[in-house]
């Protein structure tokens, strides 16, 4: 299909008036309309790929617009989030039904007419890019380029995993596949090579990307920056490498996608060549990628396409009667069969239906934490990362589908499921994972695979979450329930240096809105963090652990470890009102209680708080948080092992802190503690002339 080939019709519409080039065409307009309506957005993808997005969607994909989460639907990810609204014509084409957070049917659509003419407005339920839970039929939220790449290949291991678990013989109820269209700019970033990579190695072959390959980038071409083979890279990865000369040839697309659906040894990358703007005076050039085509331009392309030019967001009679009913015919019978599989299933294999329910409820088992350790005092005690791998293990055997690993650094990080296999290409049902050195790669893949219901966790040192923010603010966004499991927190790191010592990472952490963190203190605090995690679905945690030993409090002597799910309690007191408060987390914890029992042998009336977790103690009463920190006294001195940055909030005016103020030094730790402050002495000191300036 090229230009010369169009021709216009006296009613309007363009001389090959068949539904399938109507409704490819009327995907096209309502992203141009819609963009041009907003003056905000990106036109040229959607408008270049309408044919590959009509085609998946109404030949392939196995879903139902009825039930769209429906759990053995297949998956359509847009990696391209700046694409958008090819994403929303499609939902609303259609007809996809919208449900609540709860699966019930609302009784609207999940997008009319008005919901794509209200693109990129406030409290639309079109914004700028998809949000998973805002928008029924988007499976992830995606715009960071390469995110949804990175969750699609956690999406298929979910499905592997599913599989090897729940099917049986004669009972088939994981078998979906993965769809991602991506384009230059997925490419060009770092995190689909890293997810791309494991993909190849684990042998995906129920994933299909679909890469754009139009040579278009914002600056320009991208022969500016960005010129390699990159169907060559993903066959040195393990793919089928498949290649498509022209994107609107839908005959040949549909090929691709068949020989796809029948490869069953690797994943499959598809290059699909279009040409961005297709059809418009921009075609082929960066002023259709990131901008409106202007009005002139929007006529100008409607007429080249056979289009009434004065009608905005036009939707012949009978386009989405044949989208719909083109995925409904298909999808809704394969549910119905799905459904009665699993009714089926309940009398063969009820336990592991009755399993299956809970999970896709985001609901834990009955007795799930009954073996969670209760940990003696020690004096000795044991690091934190030592702690919560034995929690994270007795967990493990309760909820079978907890499952996750580390980016190469389990055995320092002691996230490994003690006895139990590895997931591999060859055996998908095993509950440790291997990520390789692929940090931001595995935050993204531990996403995918939360999304698809499994409580999933990735673990490194606290250090390289920089190499992971992006899907660590995207779970906060998305709400999901990832565990973020960074060890190795601190200065105590000792001898390796500054480079693996964080300092302002914690404060970093602690500012995504939605980001549950938590640096315990003990080892029963760690078994409280990891209750946290996971008793709520709704949103994600990073658990803060320790290398070193820290003590194991004597909780007959001092407050219960339950005062954790609070994120912040009064550990240990004094009679009446005291005269300073002292202020700890993880391993300065039990530093700060020393200095505690140093003042009060010396009749300082003093009090401990212990406070893992920011995000908590903010969620409680103002009247429980004045009965911790009471207003009443200012003196206030915080010690932590970490950048000063956030502090203030809870030391006050006149408050101080024990913190750290560089990168640290390479050095035993004993050594280090001395040097930066954080011995009883420095602190006894720093909490005395707090005293001596604010009673002066």
């Amino acid at each position: 299909m090229t230009d010369t080939q169009i021709q216009t019709q006296p009613n309007g519409i363009h001389e090959d008036g068949s539904l399938e080039r109507l409704t490819i065409d009327t995907i096209r307009t309502l992203s141009m309309d819609a963009v041009q309506k907003a003056n905000s957005g990106h036109p040229g993808t959607p408008m270049a790929l309408a044919p590959v997005g009509y085609t998946l969607w109404s030949q392939f994909l196995r879903y139902d617009p009825s039930k769209p989460d429906w759990p053995n639907r297949d998956r359509f990810v847009l990696s391209v989030g700046h694409a958008s609204m090819l994403l929303y014509s499609l939902i609303h084409l259609a007809g996809i039904e919208e449900i609540d957070a709860a699966g019930n049917k609302t009784g609207r659509a999940a997008l009319t007419l008005d919901d794509l003419k209200g693109f990129r407005q406030l409290a639309s339920r079109t914004p700028g890019h998809p949000e998973y839970r805002h928008t029924t039929g988007v499976e992830t939220t995606t715009g960071p380029l390469g995110a949804g790449c990175s969750n699609s290949v956690g999406m298929a291991i979910a499905e592997r995993w599913l599989a090897a678990r729940y099917n049986r013989p004669g009972f088939t109820l994981f078998d979906h596949d993965i769809y991602t269209l991506c384009g230059d700019g997925d490419m060009m970033e770092g995190v689909s090579a890293e997810a791309a990579s494991l993909a190849g190695h684990l042998k995906l072959s129920n994933l299909c990307w679909i890469y754009d390959s139009n040579h278009i980038s914002i600056e320009g071409g991208t022969d500016l920056a960005f010129d390699e083979d990159v169907g060559l890279r993903f066959q040195a990865y393990g793919w089928n490498v498949i290649h498509l000369d022209d994107a609107n040839d839908t005959k040949a697309f549909a090929k691709a996608i068949e020989t796809f659906k029948a490869t069953d040894d690797r994943p499959t990358f598809i290059v699909v060549h279009s040409v961005i703007g297709w059809g418009s005076p921009k075609a082929g050039s960066e002023k259709a990628h990131g901008e409106p085509l202007g009005e002139d331009n929007v006529r100008a392309t409607k007429r080249a396409y056979g289009w009434p030019e004065d009608k905005d967001f036009f939707v012949p009679d009978g386009v989405a009667a044949h989208f719909h009913d083109a995925i409904a015919d298909r999808g809704t019978t394969l549910r119905q069969e799905w459904e009665a599989l699993f009714e089926g299933y309940r009398g063969a294999h009820a336990e592991l239906a009755a399993e299956l329910d809970l999970m896709l409820k985001d609901e834990l088992p009955q007795g799930w934490d009954a073996d969670i350790p209760e940990f003696p005092a020690d004096e000795k005690g044991l690091a934190s990362r030592d702690s919560g791998g034995k929690v994270l293990n007795a967990l493990a055997k309760r909820v079978p589908w907890l499952i996750g690993g580390s980016a190469d650094l389990a055995p320092s990080t002691k996230t490994d499921i003690k006895g139990a296999p590895s997931f591999e290409a060859d055996n998908y049902g095993g509950q440790n994972f291997h990520f390789g050195v692929r940090e931001h790669g595995m935050g993204g893949v531990v996403n995918g695979m939360t999304l698809s219901h499994l409580r999933s966790y990735g673990s490194t040192f606290l250090v390289f979450a920089d190499y992971m923010r992006a899907p660590i603010r995207l779970s906060a966004i998305m709400e999901l329930a990832s565990v973020w499991v960074f060890t190795h927190d601190s200065i105590g790191v000792g001898e390796d240096g500054p480079t693996h010592q964080p300092i302002e990472h914690l404060a970093t952490l602690r500012a995504i809105p939605g980001l549950d963190t938590i640096r315990p203190g003990d080892a029963n605090e760690v078994a409280y963090a990891w209750r946290a995690a996971l008793e709520d679905a709704s949103r994600p945690t990073a658990l803060i652990f320790s290398r070193q030993a820290l003590p194991t409090l004597d909780r007959g002597t001092y407050a219960p470890a339950e005062g954790t799910l609070k994120g912040g309690y009064v550990l240990a007191d004094c009679d009446g009102t005291p005269d300073v408060i002292l202020i700890g987390t993880g391993s300065e914890l039990a530093l700060v209680v020393k200095a505690h029992e140093a003042l009060r042998a010396d009749g300082v009336k003093s009090r401990v708080v212990s406070m893992p977790s920011w995000y908590r103690y903010e969620l409680q009463s103002e009247e429980y948080k004045e009965s911790v920190l009471p207003s009443a006294v200012p003196s206030r001195l915080a010690v932590e092992q970490a950048g000063e940055m956030g502090w203030h909030r809870y030391v006050g005016l006149k408050g101080r802190t024990v913190t750290m103020s560089t990168f640290g030094a390479s050095a035993p730790i004993s050594k280090l503690q001395d040097k930066y402050g954080f011995t009883v002495d420095n602190v006894v000191k720093v909490a005395r002339e707090m005293l001596e300036k604010n009673n002066g």
